[in-house]
């Protein structure tokens, strides 16, 4: 089966897509960037290619499963995914108590982390056993680093191991889980996914076709912030600004105006009826006002990327916040803190200053038109959605404002699409 892929080197994630030979999307990854460009473009292509045979299994089994038995499979499939990464974890961590010279605590420590690394075992296998799980982040880091600094907080001290001797050996170990491929395989994963599937009936032979159906790339096209690291040729490299804009307007063939907030700049892009860029201005000098400065933000909280949004959905109201400056925002925050200000009213008023930023390029490419798309990863956080809604409202009116819950692969898709011209 032939196919081509689309990758959009971002500063914070990899995105992938693949398409089909009639351009049709069949597989999406994403992987954390880390700066290690080629191996994050390895794993968000990986990850595709696995999400790629799952869509083959459901073409295979249609009109016999309904969603549901797909979904339970393939949330068997990233169970058996996490697990083998929380045990490559737990040994690198290991690895680092008995390296690191902590004397008379090293035997405390490896107690301390296994127990752990077992809460989170069990929470995530308890998790796949809910009928509804409650949605969180697909980042192994996010959602296992929350996990582990909850456990943490409770052992922490028990037997003399503090909280920030387990953090900074967490810290030391998550990026290389990261950035290491899984060492088994979509055809091993998928068998161990299926053991956990009472009576799979079609399941199993519609995996065992899809495993072994072969996916021959006929193109690949590169994008992003990193697109310049890859040994890509000349002609598979396109600029962010024409795949985001391409994107947007594969997605939602009416789209005029597109607003992408990515992890280290911001783009507002005006297009005509075909998706061809007619203007954009785009804001890449500083992090501020982007999705690395939220990471920032929430390391200075403690909390997940992914829980600042519903957290500033919580306020009051909304502090006013002087900069954005990542260089000034954790002495802000701290000050506002100090202050008595509350948790959410200060994220509430971050968020807030983000669009603001971003309504300023988007006057200056050409205001905002209908209809108008949210692209990047910051258009999965609620507050700012809800932000940029209020704020074009007051400055230009009602709009009619699109956001794929896949809008994160914008820029992927737009690549896979050049992609599938270069091989027709």
């Amino acid at each position: 089966m032939k196919c081509v892929i689309g990758i959009d080197l971002g500063s914070t994630t990899t995105k992938a897509v693949i398409l089909d030979e009639d351009a049709e999307i069949i597989g999406r990854g994403i992987t954390n960037s880390r700066s290690n460009y080629e191996l994050a473009s390895a794993v968000a292509r990986a990850e595709a290619l696995a999400d790629a045979r799952f869509r083959l299994v459901s073409r295979n089994v249609a009109g016999e499963l309904d969603q549901a038995a797909l979904d339970r499979l393939s949330r068997a499939f990233r169970l058996e995914q996490t697990l083998g990464q929380l045990d490559r974890l737990h040994e690198l961590i290991q690895e680092e108590v008995h390296s690191n010279g902590l004397g008379e605590l090293k035997g405390a420590a490896s107690e301390t982390v296994k127990s752990i690394m077992r809460a989170i075992e069990l929470e995530e296998r308890a998790h796949f056993g809910l009928e509804n799980p409650p949605q969180r982040s697909s980042f192994f880091r996010d959602a296992v680093g929350s996990a582990y600094t909850r456990f943490a907080e409770d052992v922490a001290d028990a037997r003399g191991v503090t909280f920030d001797l387990l953090l900074g050996l967490y810290d030391k170990c998550i990026i290389r889980v990261e950035n290491e491929p899984m060492e088994l395989g979509f055809a091993e994963l998928i068998s161990k996914a299926l053991e956990r599937i009472e009576d799979p009936g079609p399941l199993a032979e519609a995996v065992s076709k899809a495993a072994a159906t072969e996916l021959e790339e006929a193109a690949m096209v590169g994008t992003g912030y990193g697109r310049a690291t890859l040994p890509f040729p000349k002609e598979a490299i396109r600029s962010e600004i024409l795949c985001h804009g391409l994107g947007a307007h594969a997605m939602f063939p009416d789209t005029r105006t597109v607003l992408d907030i990515g992890g280290q700049d911001t783009k507002a892009i005006q297009v005509d009826g075909a998706g061809i860029v007619t203007s954009f201005q785009m804001n890449d000098r500083f992090a501020a006002g982007c999705g690395r400065y939220l990471g920032y933000i929430a390391d200075e909280m403690n909390m997940g990327l992914h829980e600042l949004g519903p957290m500033a959905q919580k306020s009051t109201r909304c502090v006013k916040i002087n900069s954005t400056c990542t260089v000034f925002a954790g002495a802000e925050l701290r000050e506002r803190l100090s202050l008595g200000e509350k948790r959410e009213d200060i994220l509430a008023g971050l968020h807030r200053a983000i669009i603001l930023r971003a309504m300023s390029l988007l006057a200056r490419s050409g205001g905002v038109d209908d209809q108008f798309t949210f692209t990047g990863g910051v258009a999965n956080n609620p507050a700012a959605v809800q932000a940029l809604r209020d704020l074009v409202d007051e400055n230009y009116g009602e709009r009619e404002l699109n956001i794929s819950p896949d809008s994160i692969y914008t820029g992927a898709l737009g690549g896979a699409l050049f992609a599938h011209r270069l091989a027709n």
